[in-house]
């Protein structure tokens, strides 16, 4: 077995999802099965790929679906056509309100369900005031094609004791779907954001935005140098890269941070 061999494809899936939830849900479908096309077998789709529109407070309640809903179910349908493990966000309906939650699932099912922690209350725009945040003891970390993945979403960027807790957990490739909502500079604080992520916890990170009108785009692979694998500029399309696994103990070599570092996530 050669060195390609072992390492893992990826692709971050870089998309607009719109309003109808049968349409978007047709439109993942086809991009998940694209990604496995070119090879991928860790395919990340964006924030809100179930439903997304520009005033999401009016238009989700109504369109969020439970965890065996229709959109969940496409998902694990077309995991286990590819071997692949698939990750997108969707808007959860709950008993008593809905979740911003992106699933990660498998052939085998359900791998996790992660809500969102740190709701959007930033420029100008209030999560908190439609959606129940998720539990901050959440830790979505799991095992999956001979690697440990961890998952946030979006604003998670911005806190990176966020990152810091999925790495703490064993994580070596962190996945980002997103809809990093566009205004002045934001496209380089994503950048910025993903790239620092990967330095600073030296591990793999795929970090899929949605495309304009909405998102800033700017999807992108991200290695434990910071060094982008493969990147999208606002076009709608796939970002594909291999993580080597190699990757992550020889920078850890050269770049001991973890080892050095004196403080601790509680």
């Amino acid at each position: 077995m050669g060195a390609d061999d072992r390492m893992l494809l990826a692709a971050a899936v870089q998309w607009a999802p719109g309003e109808d939830a049968d349409e978007n849900r047709r439109a993942a479908a086809g991009w998940i099965d694209a990604a496995a096309d070119r090879g991928a077998r860790l395919i990340v789709l964006p924030e809100y790929s179930q439903h997304c529109s520009s005033d999401l407070a009016a238009t989700a309640p109504a369109a969020a679906e439970a965890l065996d809903g229709p959109f969940a179910t496409m998902l694990l349908e077309r995991a286990a056509a590819h071997d692949a493990v698939v990750v997108a966000g969707m808007v959860e309906r709950l008993d008593d309100g809905v979740a911003n939650t992106v699933l990660a699932v498998d052939a085998t099912g359900i791998r996790a369900a992660y809500r969102k922690v740190h709701l959007y209350d930033a420029f100008g725009s209030r999560e908190s005031d439609w959606l129940t945040a998720g539990d901050p003891a959440q830790l979505p970390v799991f095992d999956a094609l001979g690697t440990r993945i961890g998952v946030e979403t979006c604003y998670d960027l911005r806190f990176p004791e966020a990152t810091r807790r999925l790495v703490d957990a064993g994580a070596d490739v962190v996945v980002v779907p997103a809809e990093w909502v566009r205004g002045p500079q934001k496209e380089r604080h994503w950048t910025t954001l993903v790239t620092a992520r990967a330095i600073e916890s030296t591990v793999h990170v795929v970090a899929a935005d949605q495309a304009p009108p909405l998102g800033v785009g700017c999807s992108l692979i991200a290695d434990p140098m910071g060094v982008p694998l493969a990147a999208l500029g606002d076009e709608q399309g796939i970002a594909v890269a291999p993580l080597d696994p190699e990757a992550i103990a020889s920078t850890r070599a050269r770049n001991p941070s973890l080892a050095n570092r004196r403080y601790r996530i509680a």
